[in-house]
């Protein structure tokens, strides 16, 4: 075994102990979580799996019109091989009424995420409801630059991943298929994308992960100014963006939930 991949193996099953021991201390008996079709839902739901009875996993696909049948199929592949609770449950009737409910104060404003906190209030009403706990899915560099939605895709009491950079997920999600191909190998290969608009990738949004990972290491964990990282060879452009997102984020970072801290910050 080489290092990294020694390095990869101890961090996921550190972080399996993570769960276990955050759920056992605070007697959570189920969990739930909204599975999207995408790499970092599968690799938490993985690791939940690992922490308790699978029975009392739930795991929500929530789509909407921007849903493609390839991230449901994967979503419920996944489940299946895992062998949780699985429902999918479509938001779009949910999305109308939310707009109806609205229609006059939002009168002549652009969709934007602020329907897509239907599903953040789909997963705690079943939490409440079954006296359960949300998992939260999102990564450390989409919480680095506030690519992530309070009470969305950051609902959850627990968020396992959140000190995790994306590239690192990817390494996890290769070392929990190293003998068996549990996470269906598309949700490893399909470009990243949050589907919440037509033919959405987050590379639209934001630098290749690879990219924006080593800027994120080097001014958050390494301490380099916005100078240092120019030098390095970044364009001035995508530094400021990048440090500009990582400053106004600080409010998001705040209300999100617990997780194991696996970097130096």
């Amino acid at each position: 075994m080489n290092e990294e991949k020694f390095l990869i193996y101890n961090l996921l099953n550190g972080l399996i102990l993570a769960m276990k021991d955050y759920i056992e201390k605070n007697s959570i008996n189920k969990l739930f979580l909204g599975l999207s079709g995408g790499i970092d839902s599968a690799v938490v739901l993985f690791i939940a799996s690992k922490v308790i009875s699978r029975e009392k996993i739930t795991a929500i696909m929530m789509p909407s019109e921007f849903t493609s049948d390839v991230s449901l199929k994967d979503a419920k592949k996944l489940a299946s091989n895992l062998g949780v609770n699985y429902k999918s449950i479509s938001i779009q009737k949910h999305i109308k009424n939310f707009e109806a409910t609205f229609k006059k104060d939002f009168e002549g404003l652009e969709k934007d995420i602020t329907e897509q906190r239907i599903r953040g209030l789909i997963l705690m009403a079943y939490a409440n409801k079954f006296n359960g706990m949300v998992l939260a899915t999102g990564n450390k560099s989409e919480m680095a630059v506030g690519y992530s939605t309070i009470y969305g895709d950051m609902v959850g009491g627990f968020s396992i991943l959140k000190d995790v950079p994306k590239t690192m997920v990817y390494k996890i999600a290769n070392e929990i298929n190293y003998k068996e191909n549990i996470i269906p190998q598309r949700i490893i290969d399909r470009a990243p994308s949050a589907e919440l608009t037509e033919n959405q990738l987050d590379e639209d949004s934001l630098p290749a992960y690879e990219i924006l990972d080593k800027i994120i290491d080097l001014h958050i964990e390494k301490n380099f100014s916005e100078k240092d990282l120019i030098k390095f060879g970044f364009s001035t452009k995508l530094v400021k963006k990048v440090v500009k997102l990582i400053k106004i984020n600080e409010f998001k970072r705040r209300q999100s939930a617990p997780g194991p801290k696996i970097t130096s910050k």
